[in-house]
């Protein structure tokens, strides 16, 4: 590639994610860490904090972005994509600027990063220019998103140096050069590097409950540099626990809660809407960080986040993570650091490993966390943290050489991030007053052994176990990417929920007996005749998969009440309760001329709800038998008939 002109002006790079759950974000933060070796100047935000017509000021733009739902994009790049696709933009309006772009996705999903493609085509059409080829990440693969990522990365970082050389005698910055982050913690001296501590490495120039407090409340939802959830299509309000239930039998394998949540705010949500609980780090957790990194004597220090020297032209682009410390009355400590915001039980990035390598003097430790760091060893590391599902905290007890100076902790360490759950209420359980709103979810407790014999436990759903009814917490509600309407009520409706996918699909029954209801001209819940109801909705139809009718046959008893007042059905498939297991799909091809006579002939729509992987595959493949055998079609048809049902919107799909 032929260098291109202005190479010789400022390094300016901006690097825009839009995430959902985070992962994006990251990978964006990665990008920009590997072009500040390059002597880039880096600005890092969402996607939504940039104007598409001040972008030929940066030497290029690289896009990071998620997809999420039916192809949908993430609410912090919703905003500039709108601006992208303004009438009268010219064909040449981003003329002056070069870019390229990696989409994270799931190919379990029918619009397998489709945000990315779509980013990636509509730049292109405005005349911005391609520096590198575009790069996708699939969340199904065996080594994960890495798998992708750690190539395209180092062709990105060559394609970078082939279009904007360094000046002779200018080299890249080496890994074993130690960059400071753009903010550090301060006690309210001047920041600056401690070359002290960062450890045979260059530098560039108490006793309480469980939870802090018992009070789940304590945990605000924002983010440390101040990407926080704001925006369209996010709400935050205040809940209380109505009821956290247990809703499997004691001597199940597996805990699940059925969680009811009160807000005196009315709230409109509809079915496949997500309420994001933003949860708190142990006491135990955050004195055993305390203590093995020597913190406690700077625990309850008052700190605040002050901008190294690196803060120049980002100051345009990302706001302060000083709106933090207002969270806490002013006062934020580095134990209320660790408690709400920092993510010490994820599981470690390579990046990880690469930062804490300065902070260790020990050869064999040193020497062990760059390997992990190198790319040539994803296999080992793949084994030593995905596999049996390592966390940071374990990590940094096994190299227990390794001391981060407390100022880096909110560099070295990664956010606290809330997690979503699929709303399992509607129609007239969504509301408790005139003003006030219900909610209800349902929550499988993350709590297993791994491969190495270790307990694990979900950080979110482990907080979620210890909350007791009457807690009062902060959390958001967004939209989902089901796109329910009520303008659908009169079609036939076929829902796969298998496990707690039935969250959703619950809401969206609870949703059609209210249309029905309305439809009669009637709120109370006695006793009409489906078959005589006059159309008021059309055919709902739900297969269940769970592995015991006794043990995980969530909500039963209401599909018994239901089914008297409006026309609803329900086929299950137990997969453990005979010698051959069943699954939904086998349940699918059992009743291929139901559904054949609901999809083909009424046009009606299909929901698929829950774990991501093999389920949404095998269905799609049950459909597609179903369509072959009872449509009469060739195997190319029937795989043409589920693409067209996707891109009408007739197949919606929401797993995780």
């Amino acid at each position: 590639m032929t260098a291109i002109k202005g190479q010789d002006h400022d390094r300016i790079a901006a690097v825009g994610y839009g995430s959902e759950t985070g992962n994006a974000q990251e990978y964006a933060e990665e990008v920009g860490h590997l072009l500040e070796r390059l002597h880039f100047q880096t600005i890092v935000t969402t996607l939504d904090a940039f104007e598409p017509a001040s972008l030929a000021q940066f030497n290029f733009l690289i896009v990071v972005v998620s997809t999420t739902g039916q192809g949908d994009l993430p609410i912090n790049a919703q905003l500039f994509w709108k601006k992208l696709l303004r009438r009268k933009l010219p064909p040449d309006y981003l003329g002056n600027v070069n870019f390229t772009s990696f989409g994270l996705g799931d190919s379990s999903y029918p619009q397998f990063n489709w945000a990315a493609r779509k980013f990636h085509k509509r730049l292109l059409q405005l005349g911005a220019h391609e520096i590198c080829q575009r790069g996708e990440a699939d969340e199904q693969h065996e080594e994960g998103q890495d798998a992708s990522w750690i190539p395209w990365s180092a062709t990105l970082r060559q394609c970078i140096l082939d279009a904007y050389p360094l000046k002779p005698g200018i080299d890249p910055i080496p890994e074993a050069v130690l960059l400071k982050p753009k903010w550090l913690l301060s006690s309210g001296l001047d920041v600056k590097t401690d070359q002290s501590s960062t450890k045979g490495s260059e530098s560039q120039s108490t006793d309480e409950q469980p939870y802090a407090n018992g009070v789940a409340g304590d945990r605000e939802p924002s983010l440390i540099y101040g990407n926080g959830v704001s925006g369209s299509g996010i709400r935050r309000i205040s809940v209380t626990i109505e009821e956290n239930k247990r809703v499997t039998p004691l001597d199940h394998w597996q805990d699940v809660r059925h969680l009811h949540l009160s807000s005196p705010s009315r709230v409109d949500y509809d079915p496949g809407d997500v309420l994001t609980i933003y949860p708190l780090n142990s006491n135990e957790d955050v004195n055993i960080i305390l203590t093995s990194m020597d913190w406690k004597e700077n625990a309850e220090q008052t700190l605040r986040f002050e901008a190294t020297d690196r803060m120049q032209m980002s100051d345009l682009y990302q706001s302060s993570p000083l709106t933090m410390a207002q969270q806490h009355d002013g006062r934020l400590t580095l134990r209320k650091l660790l408690t709400h915001h920092l993510d010490i039980r994820a599981i470690p990035r390579r990046s990880f490993f690469s930062t804490i390598a300065h902070f260790t003097d020990d050869p064999f430790q040193k020497e062990r966390l760059l390997e992990f760091a190198d790319p040539k060893y994803i296999d080992e590391l793949y084994d030593y943290t995905t596999r049996p599902r390592r966390s940071i905290l374990e990590v940094l007890q096994e190299f227990d050489t390794v001391k981060i100076p407390w100022q880096w902790a909110a560099h070295v360490l990664p956010e606290l991030r809330g997690r979503q759950f699929s709303i399992a209420s509607g129609g007239s359980r969504k509301q408790i007053s005139v003003q006030g709103t219900s909610f209800e979810l349902l929550v499988a407790i993350i709590k297993y052994k791994t491969v190495i014999r270790r307990l694990r436990e979900g950080v979110c759903t482990r907080y979620i176990a210890g909350l007791p009814t009457g807690t009062d917490m902060t959390v958001t509600v967004q939209r989902g990417g089901l796109h329910v309407h009520a303008s659908e009520a009169q079609r036939p409706v076929i829902m796969i929920g298998p496990g707690t996918g039935i969250a959703p699909m619950r809401s969206l029954i609870w949703e059609r007996y209210h249309w029905h209801q309305l439809h009669l001209g009637t709120s109370h819940e006695g006793g009409h005749d489906p078959a005589t109801s006059g159309g008021a909705i059309g055919e709902t139809v739900l297969f269940y998969g769970c592995r015991n009718k006794e043990a995980d046959f969530f909500y039963h008893e209401e599909w018994g009440t239901l089914k008297s007042h409006m026309p609803l059905r329900v086929f299950t498939a137990f997969s453990r309760d005979q010698a051959a297991k069943i699954y939904v799909q086998d349940i699918l091809r059992q009743q291929s001329e139901l559904v054949s006579d609901l999809l083909l002939s009424e046009s009606g729509l299909v929901y698929v709800c829950g774990s991501s992987g093999k389920m949404p595959q095998a269905v799609r493949a049950a459909l597609t038998d179903i369509f072959e055998r009872c449509g009469e079609m060739s195997h190319a048809e029937a795989e043409k008939y589920l693409q067209n049902m996707e891109k009408e919107g007739r197949y919606k799909q929401e797993t995780w």
